[in-house]
């Protein structure tokens, strides 16, 4: 039996036929589990009414100018511990491995190898039964040469012409941001998703750079789209300021977005720039609590925490009694809040506008559940397609412009005063928006970004996909 298990050493190169990887190198690990396949710009779509994931490898080491498009069934999504302790879930597929002239089915989890010396993990479950493991021995089964490699992978050299582009972000299965990667893709573009965690900068005068997960130096992106969620704003921004540093254009600047998540300072420039907004109140000590109420109509008023977000840390206080509760509450805590008249007259209903480079590209209505007044989509409201009037579209690029945002979601309410000015989110969300008008909002973010390199006269583009 042992005769015809095949003997490998602790590095080896391997096939895989069936994803079109004519060879790679793999870390042989027995104390590894399962096995893993270098991964990225990794989609789940539907094929024949099963569950499939395309992928795409550089399948050689520090060399990102060869790429394979893969696409296979996909078996599971399981969560995997790596030996750093760091916890990802990723998607698993089943392929044929290819090693010392022979062949056999495996399962491999999908995932961004590129801080790990080896594109691929083979683990002890594609070994099993199969693979006897020389630990002092390398390449037992021979190894290409350079010119080989190159001629082998010859024909999966992208060509240059589109741009390298990044999204600066923290969840690679959210709806916008996977919507992101496939317009830059569909458009040619090199798209690569970096999480905002695994990102770290060096400050200096003349070589200032950024660092991914095990060393990875991020600093040739032409353009970075930054979507940060408002509890990593800080380190977010830092992230985008040094990318703004290195000279990489970045869809939406670092201050913007700083100045987007102060609600009160967004409110103050937004009046300096002639936008009206709901009559609002800020103080600092609960003793003016009475005058607050007053100031801003009696009740019902709304009261909003500074650092809140899709509508949480949003009340609606109906009596004078509760506004006084709800305010003292939170001042009791030391949080910042503003106090805002309550519309009555939007019954629950409020404007998203799309705004990008200065243009409404699209714009919805999203109605509140019953019995709630914030129609947020995240808290379940509905969406549904509205034709905006000339004053509210003017309302909504003007935000955008004193924001000093490319991309922004600016949200008017309509009252009996006119349309007025609710907030400017500087990461909106696509899913709400993209469902109800069926339109490519993703792919006009992208176009930003050419029109900016355009402009620039920087680069040429192919307009195909690069697939």
């Amino acid at each position: 039996m042992q005769a015809e298990k095949v003997i490998v050493g602790s590095e080896e190169w391997c096939s895989f036929p069936a994803l079109g990887i004519p060879t790679i190198k793999a870390r042989v690990d027995s104390g590894a589990k399962t096995s893993a396949l270098h991964a990225i710009n990794i989609a789940p779509f539907l094929k024949n009414g099963e569950n499939w994931v395309k992928f795409d490898i550089n399948p050689i080491q520090n060399n990102a100018k060869t790429i394979i498009h893969c696409e296979s069934k996909l078996i599971d999504k399981r969560i995997v511990k790596s030996s750093s302790g760091y916890r990802e879930q990723r998607y698993v597929i089943g392929s044929e491995l290819e090693i010392g002239g022979k062949r056999w089915q495996i399962e491999i989890t999908l995932t961004n190898r590129d801080s790990m010396g080896f594109r691929m993990l083979l683990g002890r479950e594609a070994m099993s039964g199969r693979v006897l493991v020389d630990p002092e021995e390398k390449y037992l089964l021979g190894e290409p040469t350079s010119d080989s490699l190159k001629e082998i992978y010859k024909a999966a050299v992208t060509h240059q012409g589109g741009l390298r582009i990044g999204v600066l972000a923290s969840n690679p299965e959210l709806y916008s941001n996977k919507r992101i990667m496939e317009a830059g893709e569909m458009r040619g573009h090199e798209m690569h998703f970096l999480s905002i965690k695994e990102c770290y900068m060096k400050l200096d005068a003349t070589t200032p750079e950024i660092h991914y997960r095990g060393g990875r130096i991020l600093n040739d992106f032409d353009a970075i789209i930054p979507r940060i969620r408002p509890s990593i704003t800080f380190y977010g921004c830092a992230l985008t300021r040094q990318f703004e540093a290195l000279k990489v254009f970045c869809l939406n600047s670092a201050a913007a977005i700083t100045q987007s998540r102060d609600k009160l300072f967004s409110l103050q420039l937004l009046l300096n720039h002639g936008v009206d907004i709901p009559t609002t109140g800020f103080a600092n000590s609960p003793l003016d609590t009475n005058d607050l109420i007053k100031m801003v109509g009696g009740p019902p008023i709304i009261v909003k925490l500074l650092e809140g977000t899709q509508g949480k840390g949003v009340v609606l206080a109906e009596t004078k009694k509760a506004a006084e509760s709800v305010i003292n509450a939170f001042k009791s805590l030391n949080a910042n809040i503003l106090v805002q008249e309550f519309i009555k007259e939007a019954n629950g209903k409020d404007i998203r506008c799309f705004v990008i480079d200065g243009k409404v590209v699209a714009a919805i209505q999203r109605e509140a559940l019953p019995g709630e007044f914030r129609a947020n989509i995240h808290l379940g409201g509905t969406a549904s397609v509205v034709k905006i009037t000339a004053e509210e579209k003017k309302i909504a690029i003007k935000a955008a412009k004193a924001m000093d945002l490319k991309v922004a979601g600016v949200d008017i309410i309509r009252s009996s005063k006119g349309p007025l000015l609710l907030e400017v989110n500087s990461s909106p969300g696509l899913e709400g928006i993209e469902g109800a008008t069926n339109k490519d909002i993703a792919g006009e973010m992208i176009l930003a970004i050419e029109a900016h390199f355009k402009n620039k006269n920087s680069k040429t583009f192919r307009h195909e996909s690069i697939r």
